[in-house]
């Protein structure tokens, strides 16, 4: 359980404070409009209708007692800019912005963003790989390099072991977890499970040696 700052309750903001509240966490909510505030108040633990371009405002919540400082103010880069600079003079143990470009991205560190995410641009990549693929379910992208993917069975797996195929040495995939029909999941199988042509795989591979198992 973390205490979180969100600032910038517009669709972005307003999610992340439901899910960061939905998993159990102590979030305070900020945003300059009045209506936004009122709205998300109900989902997190305190909300507060404030300008947190204004060092006053951010010195009166006492931004050192937070985890995490997410600034989510899309709409505004200036706002977004002077906000990360302010929170981090603060004493704010972590910010977290939000960008739209890689000139965004640059600004944003050098005025003390400990993190920047593209969110429209993850949602973008993430939507590509699904749909452009018939086999594969989901997707978790973890390094430029590596992600996690929910695939189905190969085929010419059926009926094999894991230590048959010898997965890890011919196709460079870690076998992570086997989720079954009907959603039951088994982490991390041994090498006698035997593949079955109703199974998902969740495998860890390069993006490099996932293209020879979807089509």
């Amino acid at each position: 359980m973390k205490s979180i700052l969100i600032i910038g309750m517009g669709k972005l903001g307003k999610f992340l404070a439901k899910d960061f509240g939905e998993l159990g966490n102590h979030v305070m909510a900020m945003d300059v409009n009045e209506d936004k505030v009122n709205e998300i108040m109900p989902y997190v633990t305190t909300a507060r209708i404030g300008d947190a371009t204004k060092e006053s405002v951010l010195e009166s919540i006492g931004i050192d007692n937070f985890d995490l400082c997410v600034v989510a103010i899309c709409e505004n880069f200036q706002s977004s800019l002077q906000t990360t600079s302010l929170l981090k003079e603060n004493g704010a143990k972590h910010v977290l912005a939000f960008a739209s470009t890689e000139i965004q991205e640059k600004f944003l560190l050098r005025n003390g963003a400990d993190e920047v995410v593209f969110a429209e641009k993850q949602v973008a990549e993430r939507t590509a790989v699904l749909y452009s693929a018939n086999n594969m379910f989901d997707y978790v992208q973890l390094t430029p390099e590596y992600a996690i993917y929910e695939i189905s069975t190969p085929k010419g797996w059926e009926g094999k072991t894991i230590r048959d195929k010898d997965v890890r040495s011919k196709y460079n995939l870690n076998i992570l977890a086997i989720k079954q029909k009907g959603g039951t999941l088994t982490p991390l199988p041994g090498a006698d499970h035997v593949f079955d042509a109703s199974e998902r795989l969740m495998v860890m591979c390069r993006k490099s040696d996932i293209s020879k198992f979807i089509d």
